[in-house]
């Protein structure tokens, strides 16, 4: 059995080494379907999406969704530290469990203390290796175990880092946008004096986002669990709103720089496209139209209130339909995924954006938008 354990064991503690290889220090995303992390993850969601579901008040329910994204970090770093202390631990075994201990008897239990002390670079010095081997692998694994340490003290740092960028973003798009954002919202905001000076920028730093968003979420898919600060309020539904107001624009609008938000469509496309299938979610279009033939005459009529001269010909709805089929069924698939509610195309009437509410009801009395033009 003994060269059975050892092929074992080594086997795990390549297969640990690799998985962390790749989540951590690899910038790139791996196509291949059977990893470590990718069980935990997927499956996770899996299991904490389902309980979710059956939380019916939405206040609850998100903020037990908030809670998957940092727990299944832990739970991953830990799955990678105790794989590696019981494959340490096994390959001790297998080659004889040559260690001294001060109850004499040498079990596996005294190999998984010896790997754990070693591991973690406690140093005690209760339980000593007495052959050439046994010595070599406790100085491997403390080895490994201080650069797992010093490995995943960098990576936290890193994952929140992006973490805070997306979301500052996001924090930012509530008084351009509305909470939730809407397309109709942000293009009604703008309004005739913004769309010459502030539209181009705003697509320009938009198009900047939706890269940073896509290689951050590459290289750190458990980004995309990550929840936003406030219930109504997701990176998905940035995403979409950026999305919807580019084919307004490209298909609808006059005198609009069509050729920027051309750019700012094509970089947010690609970024629903691969976060598909970074998050394995494959597109399936939605089951109710977004913008109904209704909801289109409102969205035209608040912006031409607004100063912006909209085209209604027949081209000009083809061209819409069609953008809406390139980027509509990857949002729809990647909401359902992640249990997140897509923005609708008009917003509500008398809701207010959050930096508007507060909770102290006595502060903030008057609710006059210092944002409309």
């Amino acid at each position: 059995m003994a060269p059975v354990a050892c092929l074992v064991s080594v086997l795990v503690i390549l297969i640990v080494l690799w998985d962390a290889f790749e989540t951590i220090v690899l910038p790139r995303r791996v196509t291949r379907r059977v990893r470590l992390t990718r069980i935990i993850m997927f499956t996770g969601w899996k299991l904490w999406r389902a309980i979710a579901r059956v939380i019916r008040r939405r206040p609850r329910r998100e903020a037990f969704l908030s809670y998957f994204g940092p727990l299944s970090v832990i739970v991953l770093l830990g799955t990678w530290a105790v794989s590696l202390i019981a494959g340490f631990a096994l390959l001790q075994m297998a080659l004889g469990s040559r260690l001294v201990a001060p109850e004499g008897t040498v079990r596996f239990g005294t190999d998984l203390y010896m790997s754990g002390t070693t591991f973690f670079t406690l140093g005690l010095g209760d339980v000593t290796p007495r052959s050439g081997a046994a010595r070599f692998i406790t100085v491997l694994e403390s080895g490994l175990g201080f650069g797992f340490l010093a490995m995943v003290i960098s990576y936290l740092p890193v994952l929140y880092q992006a973490f805070s960028r997306r979301e500052v973003r996001i924090s930012l798009l509530d008084a351009w946008a509305g909470s939730p954002p809407t397309a109709g919202e942000l293009l009604r905001r703008l309004g005739r004096d913004g769309q010459e000076t502030l539209l181009s920028p705003f697509l320009q730093e938009w198009e900047i986002w939706s890269a940073e968003l896509l290689e951050t979420m590459i290289s750190y898919p458990i980004l995309g669990y990550f929840r936003s600060q406030h219930d109504n309020q997701s990176w998905l539904a940035a995403l979409t709103t950026v999305l919807d107001s580019c084919a307004v624009i490209i298909s609808s609008v006059d005198r609009a720089p069509v050729r920027t938000a051309s750019l700012t469509f094509a970089m947010a496309r690609h970024a629903v496209v691969d976060l598909c299938q970074v998050l394995s979610t494959p597109p399936r279009y939605p089951r109710r139209d977004r913008l109904t033939p209704s909801d289109r005459e409102r969205l035209w009529a608040q912006l031409r209130a607004a100063g912006w001269v909209i085209r209604e010909h027949e081209e000009s709805g083809a061209r819409m339909r069609e953008l809406r089929g390139m980027y509509e069924p990857y949002v729809n698939a990647l909401a359902a995924n992640l249990l997140v509610r897509l923005p609708a195309w008009l917003a509500e009437d008398g809701v207010r954006d959050n930096w508007q509410r507060t909770a102290w009801r006595s502060i903030g009395t008057d609710h006059s938008d210092p944002t409309e033009p």
